[in-house]
Order: structure tokens, then C-alpha cells, then sequence
């Protein structure tokens, strides 16, 4: 019998906006002490106020081992326990490979794989004593490899393969670890997105329904109740779930597709490629630059 969210301390990585925000809102209505870690002090002290007298928020870098370390055991001493833990806290580039920065490049799959392993390895000690629950985010690029977006696809493939084989290294100690899927959301990450012509226009050549951009209330709705269940997989569009039996089709077809599209795309794609410089949405972590990239969560 799983415990209801109203006796669980929830630690939500990426909570400064979008997914992780309104997670920590809709998960502290529902009676839950929750944590909120970020790099956006200002918005997350502004997100942990709404959610009530029993949430707080925490300024560390998910990619700084040592920081989380002392995040976690900072958050077990105030609370007393930590029951959940959402890794959600990532960035993205997109456009071609050859046209990227490579420290950008390797910026994505710092914060969003090695991001969540660090958190991973932060959080395992406190969620051992409470026998508690690990939700790792990921996304439909774990299923399906999109072109132009070769990094984001890379690093959420990566958690989803993470989260797939730590779930059977910490079954025997009592925590549960699942994989959330979500589809495009209305985040400052897919809005971010669809500010570039190209990547706008790869997406709309999506089949239906994968080229809709869906509301963040239901989807976080979704989220939360996967939580409640402690569930192995959750998926924020109901849809997504039908993915999986045929997900082994699905980079053979992209890749015939989206050659097709992409080689008509590519004198805009050389066009544009010195204004695609810099992560789109999302965020719990630093660029390259050391500016503050907003958070997917």
C-alpha cells in the first residue's frame, strides 16, 4: 500500500516554472510537504510561497554532485524524511548537429543525464530509509528520435534507460523508481522552440497526434497521479502509451521521413544557424555561459 501524498515530503527538481512548478502546487494541495531545487532563487521562493507554510526552496545545480548532496540531507534534517523525489530539471538545443556548439551539445547531456544521476545519487540514501519513490522525466524523444534534435533525444533516452536499470539495482531496498513520459507541453521549453522558424516547421510535419502542442494542467495532472501510485511508467498524454509496442518501427520510419523534410529545410537551415546559439526553455542548471536557462520543470 503506497502512502498518500498528504504524509509525503516530495523533492521537485527544475520547480522554478512549467512542469516542476505547477507539480509542486498541484502536489502540495493535495496535502504534500514539497522541496523545491532549482537555480532560480527568486522564482522558486515565489512558487514555494503559493504552495503553502510546509514548502520550501532549495538554490543547487543539478550537475553539482556535492551540492545536491548537501541539498538532500538540508532537506531530510528540516522535514525529517523524503518520500519522492521528481527528477525533472532539463535544457535543450536544437538545429543540426554540425551547426552546434559543442559545449552547448554537451551542456544538454550534462544537465538532463548526468543531472539525473546526480540527483539520483543524492536522494537513494534518504528514499532507502522511507522506502520511497524516484519519478524520472523524460520525454516522447525517449521513444522516438527526432532530427534537429539529436542532443534532447540523446539525454532523455539516456534517463529512460537510467531509470529503466536502476529500478531492478534498488527494488530489494524497498524503492520504486518510474519514467514519465510527456509529449510536447505548453513549457517555456516547447514555446522556446517554436520561436525558431525550422523547428517550428519539423514539428508541424509530425503526424498527428505528436505535432500538438498539449496543455501543462492535465499533463501534470497525470504526473501527480503516477506519483500517488507510485507507477513504473506515466504518461502525461494518455496516447503515449500506445507508443511503446511500436516504438522499434519508429527510427527507421523518422529516418526515411525526416531525411525527406530535412533536406528540404536545409538552405533555411544554413540560413539561421548563428541565431541558434543558446538552450531553449528549460532549466535546474547553468549554461555554458553561465547565464540562468529557465527550468523545464
Amino acid at each position: 500500500m503506497n502512502p498518500p501524498l498528504s504524509s509525503q515530503v516530495v523533492v521537485v527538481t527544475g520547480a522554478a516554472r512549467g512542469i516542476g512548478a505547477l507539480m509542486a502546487r498541484k502536489l502540495s494541495a493535495q496535502g504534500a510537504k514539497v522541496a523545491l531545487v532549482g537555480l532560480e532563487p527568486a522564482e522558486l521562493k515565489a512558487v514555494a510561497a503559493e504552495c503553502g507554510e510546509h514548502a520550501s526552496a532549495w538554490e543547487a545545480d543539478v550537475t553539482d554532485l556535492d551540492a545536491l548532496v548537501a541539498v538532500a540531507a538540508a532537506i531530510k534534517d528540516r522535514y525529517g524524511r523524503i518520500d519522492t523525489v521528481v527528477a525533472n530539471a532539463g535544457i535543450a538545443i536544437g538545429g543540426p548537429l554540425q551547426d552546434s556548439d559543442p559545449r552547448m551539445f554537451s551542456r544538454v547531456i550534462e544537465v538532463n543525464l548526468l543531472g539525473s544521476v546526480a540527483t539520483a545519487r543524492a536522494f537513494l540514501p534518504a528514499l532507502a530509509e522511507s522506502r520511497g519513490y524516484l519519478l524520472q522525466i523524460a520525454s516522447l524523444a525517449a521513444i522516438t528520435p527526432a532530427p534537429l534534435m539529436s542532443a534532447y533525444c540523446a539525454s532523455k533516452a539516456g534517463v529512460e534507460s537510467f531509470a529503466h536499470a536502476l529500478r531492478a539495482e534498488v527494488a530489494y531496498q524497498g524503492v520504486k523508481v518510474g519514467v514519465g513520459y510527456l509529449s510536447w507541453t505548453d513549457t517555456d521549453m516547447v514555446r522556446g522552440a517554436d520561436e525558431d522558424t525550422v523547428l517550428r516547421q519539423m514539428r508541424s510535419k509530425l503526424p498527428w497526434p505528436a505535432n500538438k502542442t498539449y496543455p501543462l494542467g492535465p499533463a501534470v495532472d497525470r504526473l501527480v497521479a503516477g506519483i500517488g501510485r507510485r507507477s513504473a511508467h506515466v504518461y502525461a498524454q494518455a496516447w503515449l502509451r500506445g507508443m511503446q509496442p511500436v516504438r522499434w518501427l519508429l527510427p527507421s520510419l523518422i529516418a526515411a521521413v525526416g531525411a525527406r523534410d530535412v533536406a528540404k529545410l536545409a538552405p533555411e537551415l544554413k540560413a539561421t544557424a548563428a541565431t541558434r546559439l543558446k538552450p531553449v526553455g528549460a532549466g535546474g542548471a547553468a549554461d555554458v555561459s553561465a547565464s540562468r536557462t529557465p527550468a523545464e520543470g
